[in-house]
């Protein structure tokens, strides 16, 4: 059956104070939506619909080239449940296998998470899946209620908790999926009768389990994972987080950082083995750096550079390069 995402991606830039569109915020040089992309490509996606809405030209215009990309626009802002219902005629006419929902604000989420979840929802053959974390705070998320044998039964949000709810340490950070004809049985039925008076897209859980469907609550995201990016400060630690997963995914490639908290390195970039990245070393976006080079100390390669196997660049041979 084919596999679809769709990535809400229409929220302004409020907290962030830009007008930029906050998808195209970028992430260790890379903007945000890509991230997203490309995990729902790795995970088997051959359709994602992003919902766009505040700056939609420019985030259009950013990914345009992507054929596997639908545009659905919301005009209004009501909810999350609102959004998805945005992608209701694509989805009637074009899809009936299962769906991924997720945040365009979420660039930490992995592929083989995406691929966990899917397959955890085929093996048990659920109406709708979500993957679950637990975290030490879980104050601004979700929660999720279960019975006593641990089975799901439903999604509150941080703004309607009780006060025993708000204790509750797992919490659900976005991560949908639901078959499709499931989906849009659920979607039909959202109210807004909540204290915000939204759609909220975590109500379909609620909406299938009351209609007898089979729902599941997979713990499949790490506390890590969970972080996205509504404000400055949220940036900077989700970006230090994927810094950290570039230079361990360079090391264990065979790659020596002398200085990690000194070296920064772009999404994208390709360093062969032997190679070392001394201290206060810069390395774009998309470059390619061959094996046995000494890249630094004081160096920035520039974004798609192509520096061949065994070079040296540092400032000195900078310096001498230009005179």
């Amino acid at each position: 059956m084919p596999l679809t995402a769709i990535i809400l991606a229409a929220g302004k830039s409020t907290r962030m104070k830009s007008r930029r569109a906050k998808p195209l915020h970028e992430i260790c040089g890379k903007p945000m939506l890509q991230y997203v992309l490309e995990a729902c490509y790795g995970a088997g996606c051959d359709k994602v619909l992003v919902v766009v809405g505040h700056g939609k030209d420019e985030v259009i215009n950013a990914f345009g080239h992507d054929k596997r990309i639908v545009w659905i626009e919301q005009t209004e802002q009501l909810g999350t449940g609102h959004a998805a219902r945005m992608c209701e005629p694509w989805l009637r006419e074009h899809h009936k296998g299962d769906v991924f929902i997720l945040a365009g604000d979420g660039p930490l989420i992995r592929a083989e998470v995406l691929q966990t979840l899917l397959r955890v929802h085929c093996e048990d053959q659920a109406a709708a899946s979500m993957a679950t974390a637990m975290l030490e705070d879980p104050t601004g998320y979700g929660r999720v209620t279960r019975d006593g044998e641990g089975n799901f039964l439903s999604i509150v949000e941080q703004i309607d908790c009780t006060p025993e709810q708000r204790e509750i340490r797992e919490i659900f950070p976005s991560y949908y999926c639901v078959k499709g004809d499931e989906l849009l049985f659920a979607l039909s039925r959202l109210k807004n009768e909540n204290k915000k008076g939204e759609f909220y897209l975590t109500d379909i859980y609620s909406i299938l389990r009351a209609a007898g469907k089979k729902v599941l609550a997979v713990q499949a995201v790490s506390a890590e994972d969970v972080l996205s990016v509504n404000s400055r400060d949220q940036q900077t630690n989700v970006d230090a987080i994927m810094q950290d997963r570039i230079q361990r995914h360079l090391q264990h490639a065979g790659v020596t950082i002398v200085s990690a908290a000194n070296t920064y390195v772009e999404a994208g970039a390709s360093v062969g083995p032997d190679t070392i990245l001394h201290p206060f070393t810069h390395i774009g976006r998309d470059s390619t750096i061959g094996a046995d080079c000494v890249i630094g100390p004081f160096a920035a390669i520039p974004r798609e550079s192509l520096v061949p196997e065994g070079t040296t660049v540092s400032m000195r041979s900078l310096v001498n390069e230009v005179h």
